[in-house]
């Protein structure tokens, strides 16, 4: 396998951190040594969930200032939401290649604000739904999952759809991250690693860890 083009990096999911807590588990984060924190935004059409809005992303922000909030837009009309999250403190917000908008316009709106922007993809969507968009973006975010849910078992046939996706940046001379999120646990991110992905969304196995700077350590060696 050719060389990473980027160091593994952790970015655990709130999701699975304490619904009551919110705040208290952003902190365990921080305090683990993780850079990054994955927020995912659920509206109830797009996803069969709800999760939370701006304002909570904005409280979170005050609260864990030096935090890299990694915001996953899981909405139907995520042109109308993306603003609001960036004004919120959103660095980087991604939003999904299936839902029908202009998505060359909202990439380039949210880097117009002054955060980088990326593309997600279901399970079902193929690799070439996202090809023309790849030099536009920062992140691609590859779902091992259905989006809606944590707690997952890890799909083991999206490993292809990540090493399509890193031999099409390489082939172009591009650098975005190629993220992966769902069931991501040190097994399954040692697998991710090797199809080419760099940035790894774990909610579950880090929350779950008995030693969770061990975790963030143990990710950045991959």
């Amino acid at each position: 396998m050719p060389a990473p083009l980027h160091s593994a990096l952790l970015a655990p999911s709130l999701l699975a951190g304490r619904h009551t807590r919110l705040a208290e588990s952003a902190a365990e984060v921080a305090a683990a040594g993780a850079p990054w924190l994955h927020l995912d935004i659920m509206d109830g059409h797009f996803v069969p969930n709800l999760t939370f809005g701006p304002q909570m992303v904005a409280e979170l922000r005050r609260e864990t200032p030096d935090l890299f909030f990694d915001v996953h837009l899981m909405l139907e009309e995520p042109q109308r939401y993306a603003e609001a999250f960036i004004q919120a403190g959103a660095q980087l917000v991604s939003f999904h290649v299936e839902p029908t908008l202009d998505h060359h316009t909202l990439l380039a709106r949210i880097r117009a604000l002054g955060c980088q922007n990326g593309l997600v993809l279901n399970p079902g969507t193929p690799a070439e739904a996202v090809e023309p968009f790849l030099g536009e973006v920062d992140l691609i975010l590859v779902m091992t999952v259905q989006p809606g849910f944590g707690g997952q078992p890890f799909r083991r046939d999206m490993l292809d759809k990540l090493v399509r996706l890193d031999a099409l940046r390489r082939d172009r001379g591009l650098t975005f991250r190629l993220e992966v999120d769902g069931g991501v646990d040190p097994a399954t991110g040692r697998e991710c690693r090797a199809a080419g992905a760099d940035t790894f969304v774990a909610g579950t196995s880090f929350f779950k860890s008995p030693d969770r700077a061990a975790f963030v350590r143990e990710v950045a060696t991959w």
